[in-house]
């Protein structure tokens, strides 16, 4: 669906920026290797494509299953995109590329914290050190009051999923569990939200 495609790509573009104002104090984008998961945008390819545009030097793999990651070769990614590659897979079964920054867009909302805290220690353990995952998700407020459309969505995913949307300070517990560090998070006043870990320089 167009409408869905351009309403998630322009809350990922918010995401980039976000990071681009924030690359010097947390970290470098420069020859940054990016790993992407994601539902949406990152099956697609156009997340990819805007990293690659705000950082020349970025290079950046989609992880995904391998029939998604053979329709985005075929229909959005193109040869000219050589900074862009694909790693097929499942998160759960096989090994991660090691990479500066993970990027995981709405897919821990979809698990139980079990389940959460496996593949982000997964990730901690394929992240080159110093790096950082990156949570896109929609926060709910720290007393579960809202927004209305997070509580909704939360519903959605009980009823559909494993899992449900939360709070800043559970997905802190999440990260924290996997080893993560220095965990922050930031409200971007629409509807998806981030917060970011950081696995130490010595790990």
């Amino acid at each position: 669906n167009c409408k869905i495609f351009q309403y998630n790509f322009s809350c990922f573009h918010f995401c980039s920026k976000t990071l681009q104002r924030r690359k010097k104090e947390d970290f470098q984008m420069d020859h940054m290797v990016l790993l992407i998961i994601s539902v949406c945008p990152g099956c697609t390819g156009a997340l990819a494509k805007h990293f690659t545009s705000a950082y020349p030097e970025c290079n950046v793999t989609i992880f995904d299953l391998p029939k998604v990651a053979c329709t985005a070769r075929q229909h959005f990614v193109n040869e000219a995109d050589q900074r862009i590659r694909f790693h097929e897979g499942d998160f759960f079964k096989d090994p991660l590329p090691a990479a500066d920054l993970y990027m995981l867009a709405r897919i821990l909302h979809d698990w139980t914290d079990e389940r959460c805290i496996e593949l982000l220690s997964r990730i901690y353990k394929a992240c080159k050190p110093g790096g950082s995952v990156l949570l896109v998700e929609a926060l709910l407020n720290e007393d579960g009051s809202g927004p209305l459309t997070v509580q909704l969505y939360s519903l959605n995913m009980l009823v559909q999923a494993e899992g449900r949307e939360r709070t800043a300070a559970q997905y802190t517990t999440l990260l924290a569990g996997a080893g993560f560090t220095n965990i922050q998070h930031r409200l971007t006043g629409r509807l998806y939200d981030v917060v970011l870990g950081h696995k130490d320089e010595a790990k």
